[in-house]
């Protein structure tokens, strides 16, 4: 991410404030490294003592950018148990976009992505998942929802601002080519490299709506003071069963372990603890896995 793009991230991240949101006297539990788990861990790592996670810098209430190198959120709060854990220090890197992140990841720059990050078969081929969440896709729209939004089929002819290379991206201009099949007006795909910069161009009204994951959209339609709401919950909205997690080149070493810290985060209800935290029950799974996405996106 240029330095101009961090300072930018950082401002428009500090609009939608986390106090109020994180339930601040909420003790996540210190873990003890685990010698097993520490063995497991590739050598250049286990000699260094880190690795780093690699984000966009905007993902609440999972990933909330502090600093050019510094995060607040679930994420945050499960890589440091994961890094305790190991016995390891996870650094934090943002970039701009996520084909930035993928890319970044493969070329060796970034050990992995925390995330969460969708997990779909055609991902796979180049990626392994590690996922520890379910989410779902819905619209952030303007109080009384005036553009009657409710769903894929009534976004022809709408403004509908979308995280640049992202699944909900795919499934919007796939929606877009259905419209003008149908002899309707196109989609107006508006791509934004971030989730803060789509939800101020709807409360600008740049955009009738945000598609994005239900629990960034929480987080922010809370923060408008009332300005903006839910739209398209309860619908598949384009996509099958969802699931997000970290996410590492194909066929790491890295896999492995990840997936073995996060089953003992699970195991030892630190995980749920951390979810709760952030008000993220309801994307909770009940055990992590990898590559769990069977089905790509309709």
């Amino acid at each position: 991410m240029t330095k101009h793009l961090c300072k930018l991230a950082v401002l428009i991240a500090a609009c939608f404030s986390v106090a109020g949101f994180a339930a601040d006297s909420v003790t996540v539990p210190a873990q003890n490294v685990d010698p097993a788990l520490r063995a497991m861990l590739p050598a250049d790592i286990q000699k260094s003592g880190s690795l780093i996670s690699v984000n966009n810098g905007s993902f609440p209430p999972y990933e909330i950018a502090t600093s050019t190198n510094s995060l607040e959120g679930a994420s945050a709060d499960l890589a440091n148990a994961m890094g305790e854990l190991l016995g390891v220090t996870i650094h934090h890197a943002s970039v701009s976009g996520l084909s930035g992140l993928l890319s970044g990841v493969n070329s060796g720059r970034y050990q992995l992505g925390f995330g969460p990050i969708g997990d779909y078969p055609d991902r796979q081929a180049k990626n392994t998942f590690i996922d520890f969440v379910q989410e779902f896709v819905v619209f952030a729209v303007h109080a009384g929802n005036p553009e009657k939004i409710n769903g894929l089929e009534d976004t022809c002819g709408k403004r509908i601002a979308v995280m640049a290379g992202g699944s909900a991206e795919q499934v919007i201009r796939t929606q877009s080519a259905r419209c003008t099949e149908a002899g309707k007006p196109a989609v107006h795909v508006q791509s934004f490299v971030d989730q803060p910069t789509s939800i101020l161009a709807v409360r600008s009204n740049r955009s009738d709506a945000f598609f994005s994951s239900q629990a960034p959209l929480i987080y922010f339609v809370s923060k408008t003071n009332g300005q903006l709401e839910l739209a398209g919950v309860g619908k598949k909205n384009g996509f099958h069963d969802i699931f997000q997690g970290a996410v590492v080149p194909k066929d790491s070493p890295l896999s492995k372990v990840v997936l073995a810290a996060f089953q003992t985060l699970f195991d030892n209800g630190t995980y749920a603890i951390i979810m709760k935290k952030w008000g993220l029950e309801n994307n909770m799974i009940k055990a992590p896995g990898i590559n769990l996405a069977k089905e790509a996106t309709q």
